[in-house]
Formats: C-alpha cells, structure tokens, sequence
C-alpha cells in the first residue's frame, strides 16, 4: 500500500538532510540548481497543491473518471519537468527541523484527507497532470510519494556536491 511505500520514502529524505547544518541546508551546489532547503521547500508546497487539488475535484461533480496512469514513471529523472508556478520554492533561509516540521503537517493533512474520502469516489473522479493527463484521485497519494522520492535523488547528488563528494 502506498502508505508504507511513502513513510519509507520520507524516512529516507529526512535521513539525507539530518546529516546537513542549517548552513549546507541552505546552500546551492550551483546558481542553477535548488539547494536542500529549496528541494523540500518544493516538497511541501507540491503536497499542499496536491491536497488543495484533490477537495476541489471531489466538490466538482462534474469531475471525470479516469484511467489509472503509469506514474510509478515519474521517479525517472530523465524528463525534465517545469515546477507548477506555486510549487516554486523560496529561497528564503529557514532550518532543517522547521522544514520537516511543514513536510510532516503537509503529509498528515494529505492522509486525513485520504483516511476521510470514500475510495470509490476517489476511484471515479480525476486531476489533471501536466504529463499524464487526467490521473483518477486515488492514484494522486501515490504520486506524492513518487515524486518526493525522485525529488529524494535530486536532494542526494546536491548534498554530495555540497559536501564536496
């Protein structure tokens, strides 16, 4: 189940950044990449879009259904994707543990959410993505941690160039 799949997901990011001071935390490997803080940042305001996504499509009833799509797919690094202008990340400095703090919240929010819906409505309506088209919402609790865990390799090689590794 996709629970189990994501809290091992998330043990393993939370894992790479304890290893980090709020200094590297915060630092670009390069001008052009993201540094960890930005990484997660990412991480957090992905997640709440996603939640904000999920009420708006089950209030919609004329929201339509959907194939189940490949997303396990998306962890491959190889295509590129433009982050969804909300999901920017601040550059603004802020510490590790405050950042995690906002992951946990988001994540929690997003399993109340699922703890809370009835999973054949979640079956019959969809949300759009920009890669798959119209995803049904059951998938989307997936995909969270799908794309966290691609994000999780992004957040690898930054901490090895960071460290100098």
């Amino acid at each position: 189940m996709f629970i189990e799949k994501n809290n091992e997901i998330r043990k393993n990011l939370f894992q790479q950044i304890d290893s980090l001071t709020n200094e590297q935390f915060n630092t670009k490997s390069d001008e052009a990449s993201w540094s960890p803080k930005e990484i997660i940042d990412h991480l957090v305001k992905m997640e709440y879009t996603i939640i904000k996504g999920i009420k708006k499509e089950l209030a919609n009833l004329a929201s339509p259904s959907a194939k189940k799509k490949p997303i396990g797919l998306s962890t491959l690094r190889l295509v590129k994707v433009d982050a969804p202008a909300q999901t920017v990340p601040s550059s603004e400095y802020k510490r590790t543990e405050e950042m995690k703090a906002q992951l946990h919240h988001a994540r929690m929010e997003l399993l109340t959410l699922y703890k809370s819906t009835d999973p054949k409505i979640l079956k019959e309506k969809s949300m759009k993505h920009p890669i798959f088209g119209q995803v049904p919402l059951i998938q989307w609790f997936a995909f969270t941690g799908l794309h966290e865990k691609r994000h999780a390799k992004q957040l690898e090689k930054t901490i090895k160039k960071i460290k100098g590794h």
